[in-house]
């Protein structure tokens, strides 16, 4: 029997005896829970636009190309992390939306939101630049974007998930 609580999933997870099931146990599982559903709706409704604008250059975006000469010109990011990021905010949502493999979609949202803050939004502080008197963005969608994540990443996908049907729930 597993125990109860957010941390149960070390219990299966760091079982050396057995790591490749427990590890695979470990991102397919989740609870028949609506919240957990939502949460996992929402940050894929926020993050598909962002990497649509990556990809195909909808909402006002770059594409692809724009996007990866951006990323690895101006910013200097290697090729294939500037590549993975993307990949993360396009792929990562619609892998939310089926609900399968949330946990490590929510958990390369969590990178992206980690390496966009240390690189390009601490220096501008807390505030987004709603009134136009910063020279950027501030930290706090990123912020809300990383306790969404990190939901879906302890708790798993919920319900109406291909995680839940793969779990048996």
């Amino acid at each position: 029997m597993k125990p109860a609580g957010i941390y149960s999933f070390e219990f299966e997870l760091f079982d050396l005896e057995r790591k490749g099931p427990a590890v695979r146990s470990w991102i397919f599982d989740t609870r028949p829970d609506l919240v957990l559903t939502l949460v996992r709706l929402v940050l894929a409704g926020v993050f598909l636009p962002h990497g649509l604008q990556k990809t195909v250059g909808w909402f006002g975006g770059y594409g692809y190309t724009g996007t990866m000469q951006y990323f690895t010109g101006k910013m200097g990011i290697p090729a294939p992390l500037a590549f993975a990021a993307i990949a993360a905010e396009t792929l990562g949502p619609i892998a939310l939306v089926l609900g399968l493999g949330g946990r490590v979609a929510a958990a390369a949202i969590v990178v992206v939101m980690a390496v966009a803050v240390a690189t390009t939004h601490l220096p501008h502080g807390f505030f987004m630049n709603w009134f136009g008197n910063q020279n950027g963005e501030g930290f706090e969608f990123h912020l809300l974007a990383v306790a969404l994540a990190l939901v879906v990443v302890l708790r798993g996908s919920g319900a109406y998930s291909v995680d839940a049907w793969i779990a048996g729930r």
